[in-house]
């Protein structure tokens, strides 16, 4: 299935890795709702991904349906399901996504503030900016270096310290 580029995107990070049973269970219990979801009794051209086992991606076409309100509250019930049956937080704006030598960490806003002033983390520290909007974004500027980011903005003075 093609997607548009402007297909809006939706990211929810975890706070920690999913195991490959977590992240396979919770793909199929995706699969079969993008498979069914609808707004105003009209199916969506949707799909969700699981990149890195640490997020999940909802991807919806619009250019065949418009997601609404009651549909993106249905998607956000999913969502926290899949929290609650995991004991993972997926809502955590503050959590802060990067990689180091090709591993995944997720971090308090207050401990990759640190990172950045003890030089862990500098502006090519591969960040992950969950404010993409469409598909062609999250394809592009998704995994950034920190000094292509919001990230480089919120944390300019820690970096030119």
């Amino acid at each position: 299935m093609i997607f548009s580029p402007q297909s809006k995107v939706w990211i929810y990070q975890s706070n920690r890795q999913f195991t490959a049973t977590e992240a396979n269970e919770i793909q199929q219990k995706l699969d079969v709702f993008t498979e069914q979801w609808t707004a105003h009794g009209h199916q969506l051209k949707a799909k969700a991904l699981m990149p890195h086992n640490f997020f999940i991606v909802l991807i919806v076409d619009q250019g065949t349906a418009m997601a609404t309100g009651c549909s993106i509250d249905s998607s956000v019930r999913v969502i926290k399901e899949i929290e609650t049956t995991y004991n993972v937080d997926l809502f955590d704006r503050f959590n802060i996504a990067y990689k180091l030598e090709d591993q995944i960490h997720v971090v308090t806003k207050e401990d990759f503030e640190t990172l950045v002033s003890i030089k862990k983390i500098g502006p090519d520290t591969i960040v992950f900016n969950n404010l993409v909007q469409t598909l062609e974004e999250f394809e592009r500027k998704w995994e950034v270096p920190l000094a292509n980011s919001w990230h480089n903005l919120v944390f300019a003075e820690q970096l030119n310290a």
